[in-house]
């Protein structure tokens, strides 16, 4: 029986900004410690991402332990250290309305500059809390500014069944995942409903639909054509849309690493 293990594990401190490779992780009630933490905002506070704004997949966030950095092609870096909570503000994410807290007015200069838009950069109160959609979800589930969900794994076989179909092959980091887990079939995740890693159990929960951000290109921040989704409407369309990886809910806070063994404990069988 082939092994199932992480092979890669990425967080979003920044949602919908450029991704961050890690060897290690601490996994939290919320998902990866610092994932979407942060958030960019339009002057009402309405969340921004690529679907609207591809420019946003070139700002790097680094999170250290005294500050968040950002960094974007042309422009000098920004240091926002971590500190007192600012101003509340109240902002939108899909139907959800969230309490947040302001960072700087230098922030929202450097990144309403580099968007060409008014923006504010927001952050997650360590306090509140967001319940996921409880749907799917058992109470005392929580995220931050994900969409919905604390954790996406993708299977690497899925990524490597797409890209047998495709003229050019795409990176997994399109597809902006938590967790990649390599050793099982093509789109075997779907069937999962539990899994463990090292000490912790995660419930598989829920589809993840897919929109246009994929098609966005992660290094140049620009739409690079129809792929994948003109690909992926051919067999992984249901419902009207078109689905690729999982959502995951933590039952407990530990560390991940790349390199882990992945256990499925449930399936849908």
């Amino acid at each position: 029986m082939t092994r199932l293990r992480v092979t890669e594990l990425w967080t979003y401190p920044v949602k919908s900004c450029r991704g961050v490779a890690l060897d290690h992780a601490s996994v939290e009630a919320r998902g990866l410690r610092w994932d979407r933490h942060w958030m960019v905002v339009d002057t009402s506070g309405r969340f921004l991402t690529q679907r609207d704004l591809p420019a946003m997949a070139t700002i790097v966030p680094t999170v250290t332990a005294a500050a968040l950095v950002l960094r974007a092609p042309g422009r000098p870096d920004l240091v926002l250290p971590h500190g007192p909570a600012g101003d509340q503000a109240v902002v939108t994410v899909w139907g959800d309305t969230v309490e947040a807290r302001t960072v700087s007015a230098a922030a929202d200069r450097w990144l309403s500059q580099h968007l060409g838009v008014g923006c504010r950069l927001v952050r997650f109160p360590e306090d509140a809390r967001r319940p996921v959609d409880p749907t799917y979800g058992a109470p005392g589930d929580e995220t931050a500014f994900s969409d919905g969900f604390p954790l996406l794994l993708i299977g690497q076989g899925s990524l490597d069944a797409l890209n047998s179909r495709l003229a050019q092959p795409l990176p997994m980091r399109r597809f902006r995942p938590n967790l990649v887990v390599a050793g099982a079939p093509p789109h075997a995740e779907d069937d999962w409903r539990r899994i463990r890693i090292g000490a912790i159990t995660l419930r598989v929960v829920k589809p993840c639909s897919r929109c246009v951000i994929t098609t966005v290109d992660p290094d140049q921040g620009v739409r690079a054509g129809a792929e994948p989704l003109e690909t992926l409407a051919t067999y992984r369309r249901r419902d009207g849309r078109v689905y690729f990886g999982q959502n995951v809910i933590p039952d407990g806070a530990g560390e991940i690493r790349v390199g882990d063994p992945v256990e499925v404990l449930g399936d849908a069988a």
